[in-house]
């Protein structure tokens, strides 16, 4: 059944292809962040260990969000290993060390990845697509990347 919110079904799928991207990316780096907070070593361990379980939080939060705005649009999420890394512009994590500063270096280069990608739809969806909600939830969901962003760096300082 075609969902009617006033957008044509053509460009609720093509606002569900850079959604099913968005939360293909939000899941791999939540998979990385989880692997950060697993693997953690060395003398702030305690701490760093709660502030990647943090953001984990945060991003299986963003997950969740993301999946139902595709379903709000009448479309299906991506929900396997298989598909999200088909989907997903961010690489897996192949380290060799895990140290804080290395796990924070890479989560803030996947994290300005998906802002960038985030900052690069937002109009595209408004004025092309005609969807103003997704554009708007992808604005509102660049914001917190951001601020984790800066947490990341801060921490990098």
């Amino acid at each position: 059944m075609n969902t009617k919110i006033g957008v044509n079904q053509e460009f609720l799928e093509k606002s569900g292809f850079i959604l099913a991207r968005i939360v293909s990316d939000e899941f791999v780096l939540y998979i990385k962040t989880k692997n950060a907070h697993w693997n953690i070593e060395g003398s702030d361990f305690y701490n760093k260990h709660i502030f990647f379980d943090e953001l984990a939080e945060q991003l299986e939060d963003a997950i969740d969000q993301v999946a139902e705005r595709i379903r709000s649009i009448g479309l299906s999420a991506p929900g396997t290993m298989k598909m999200f890394l088909q989907l997903t512009g961010l690489s897996e994590s192949s380290r060799e060390s895990n140290d804080s500063l290395g796990y924070m270096q890479e989560l803030l280069a996947d994290h300005e990845s998906i802002i960038i990608h985030l900052r690069e739809n937002i109009n595209r969806i408004d004025m092309e697509f005609n969807d103003a909600g997704t554009s708007d939830f992808i604005t509102a969901l660049m914001e917190k990347h951001e601020k984790i962003a800066w947490m990341l760096r801060a921490h990098l300082k």
